[in-house]
């Protein structure tokens, strides 16, 4: 048996796996983030770790001779967050996570300063990363900058207090803005950009490596006779794609998460940040992967139930699953701002297009063809060679009709898959089970079953091409309403 913790920013979840790498248990801990002032965004690191030793308790009580069999394990976490440790390895304050825009002037800094960055690192300065937190922490809370010993990323941070051991890996790693993407390595240059040395960072492994062991108060907890192995992990949207099988080149999936990611598998860093592209290594040794990424994916359909007060299983039920045109209502998804290809924290969403006769259903509508539409921005984001065919993953793969508007809205092949909705866990514990093992990636990462393909309806897909080039027209005005 093998087990996944993912780090999630609405929950910690955490998963089984059987020597088929199948899901043989699960269990969730929810997660709350605090907005103490616009463009903030924070997590308290000490809820994550309560999170995850909760759901595997759960696990514990009911699957204690799987959980006792556990012989490697994973973690997968939110990337970018800034986890910061004193001397005395003390938290020094809240974690500024990945939707956090407070940085965005910091990002401008760290361009001027540094004109090689988008070389070396293979990305843009965007407020989500990591090193733009840390120059805003040293300009705006000097004596928490003067006390850091380490930065870790939220996954790193959990394992450390699971094992005692301070490592990242390379996909995740990727996400800070102080990795030498194309190197695999720290980047002296980028870390004194923003007044750091290698010191204050974890050692670096690799997503299949062994990194670590369980703690023995831990591994006695849970009933585990020896201690497991623990992997080096991944960021979730590398672990998910371990999850999904996407580790050859050409492979992609599009996650509809609390965030949204369209992937491509590549072969070597192919970095694009004049699109806004990301480009990272993936969790697995001598692969890379591009990724055009936005921020509020499910997210905006949770924000949608919240407002108007009805749970979304109810606001999606009467549009069934499949609607004959796009809603008369556009929505821009920008909650908290946009990535690709805009790489703007400022940027708000709104609603164009409401009349009197506007209804609820035309509202939930326009929310889910509003992130289709954000998705097909992504895929023009990556260009030619991007794929044409790719898995459904994240909370949102649920929906069948969300499913069916995203193949039209993309003009791509959209696939529902098994265990959609746990893929990061999935990967994670995938990377476990090759830490432990030393199975090889192809043995272990195979493809989920596919539930149910969706292919473009050729009149539906040419409405909805008309509507996203009206909805793309709307962007000055979200522009005209940013923060």
């Amino acid at each position: 048996m093998f087990l996944g913790i993912d780090i999630g920013t609405s929950s910690v979840k955490a998963v089984l796996t059987d020597a088929d790498g199948a899901v043989s248990g699960s269990a969730s801990r929810p997660c709350t983030v605090s907005r103490p002032h616009p463009l903030w965004s924070e997590q308290e690191p000490e809820d994550w770790v309560a999170a995850a030793v909760a759901a595997v308790d759960e696990l514990a009580e009911r699957r204690p001779a799987a959980l006792a069999a556990v012989l490697g394990i994973g973690f997968s976490g939110q990337m970018h967050g800034a986890v910061l440790l004193g001397h005395d390895n003390r938290v020094l304050r809240p974690a500024i996570l990945w939707n956090d825009g407070r940085s965005h002037r910091q990002c401008a800094t760290l361009e001027e300063t540094l004109p090689t960055l988008r070389t070396i690192s293979g990305n843009i300065a965007m407020p989500g990363f990591t090193a733009p937190k840390l120059l805003w922490v040293a300009e705006e809370e000097p004596d928490i900058f003067a006390a850091l010993a380490k930065v870790l990323l939220p996954k790193a941070y959990v394992r450390w207090r699971f094992t005692g051991a301070m490592v990242e890996e390379m996909s995740d790693a990727s996400g800070t803005l102080w990795l030498d993407v194309g190197r695999r390595d720290w980047s002296d240059e980028l870390l004194a950009t923003t007044g750091m040395t290698r010191a204050h960072m974890p050692d670096l492994a690799e997503g299949s490596d062994a990194v670590a062991r369980l703690s023995p108060d831990l591994a006695r907890r849970w009933g585990m006779p020896t201690p497991p192995v623990v992997a080096g992990g991944a960021g979730d949207c590398a672990a998910s794609a371990v999850g999904l099988g996407a580790i050859a080149p050409g492979d992609g999936f599009l996650s509809l998460g609390t965030s949204g990611v369209l992937w491509r598998t590549t072969d070597r860093f192919l970095p694009n940040p004049a699109m806004a592209v990301h480009a990272f290594c993936h969790a697995l040794p001598g692969v890379w992967h591009q990724m055009g990424v936005m921020l509020s994916s499910a997210a905006s359909l949770a924000w949608a139930a919240s407002t108007l007060g009805a749970p979304e299983a109810e606001l999606l039920a009467p549009l069934g699953d499949a609607v004959d045109a796009p809603s008369p209502v556009a929505f821009l998804p920008y909650l908290s701002g946009e990535r690709t290809p805009h790489n703007d924290a400022t940027l708000r969403g709104l609603f164009a297009g409401l009349s009197a006769e506007t209804g609820r259903d035309a509202l939930v509508q326009a929310v889910l063809e509003g992130v289709a539409f954000a998705a097909r921005d992504n895929l023009v984001a990556l260009g030619a060679g991007a794929p044409t065919s790719f898995d459904l993953a994240g909370g949102g793969s649920r929906s069948r009709l969300w499913a069916r508007i995203c193949a039209d809205a993309l003009g791509v092949t959209i696939h529902r898959i098994e265990d959609g909705e746990v893929g990061a866990a999935l990967g994670a514990a995938h990377l476990g089970r090759m830490a432990a093992t030393g199975e090889s990636p192809a043995t272990v990462c195979r493809k989920p079953r596919r539930l149910e393909t969706f292919t473009p309806d050729p009149a539906r897909a040419e409405a909805y091409s008309q509507a996203w080039l009206r909805w793309r027209r709307l962007y000055p005005l979200a522009k005209e309403f940013a923060s």
